[in-house]
């Protein structure tokens, strides 16, 4: 599975979880018919949040709780749970060392790799579950699961 395709997931799973004020249970499957993936997947993300201190689960009880408040949970930290090597860009291996172009290509898309992941891991670390729900509270649309958020179905 794609990287940027985890992390959104692990996102929407945390999000779902962070509009639940009474913390009810969630189960993969619940999740997965919101997200269109399969409980599979989202046992996967969940185990990896699991693991990452971020969301709780019971052995033989189904359904999953967040850890923390959704206001202490920055989407970096999700990234980071989520991404095994953390680095989204990747240089190709094996450039040709005899062309100019392939003889300098490496150092050069490292450098401005590098700077892309820094500038994404600092926004990432700027913004919280707690945003991403208020965002979502925010938006006048049903969910994917065809209900509306509390303030959205408010007008609040």
């Amino acid at each position: 599975m794609r990287v940027a395709s985890r992390f959104a997931i692990a996102v929407h799973v945390l999000s779902l979880l962070g509009t639940d004020e009474e913390q009810a249970l969630h189960t993969s499957d619940e999740m997965a018919g919101s997200i269109g993936v399969n409980p599979v997947v989202v046992r996967n993300v969940t185990g990896m949040l699991r693991r990452a201190g971020l969301v709780r689960t019971q052995q033989g009880v189904p359904g999953t709780r967040l850890a923390r408040p959704p206001a202490e949970i920055r989407l970096l930290d999700v990234y980071r749970a989520v991404e095994d090597d953390a680095e989204l860009f990747a240089v190709h291996p094996r450039p040709n060392a005899g062309c100019p172009v392939g003889a300098n290509i490496q150092a050069t898309l490292e450098r401005v790799f590098g700077e892309a992941q820094q500038a994404m891991e600092a926004r990432l670390g700027e913004t919280t579950i707690a945003q991403v729900v208020q965002n979502l509270r925010a938006a006048p649309r049903a969910g994917a699961c065809g209900t509306l958020l509390p303030e959205a179905a408010s007008g609040n």
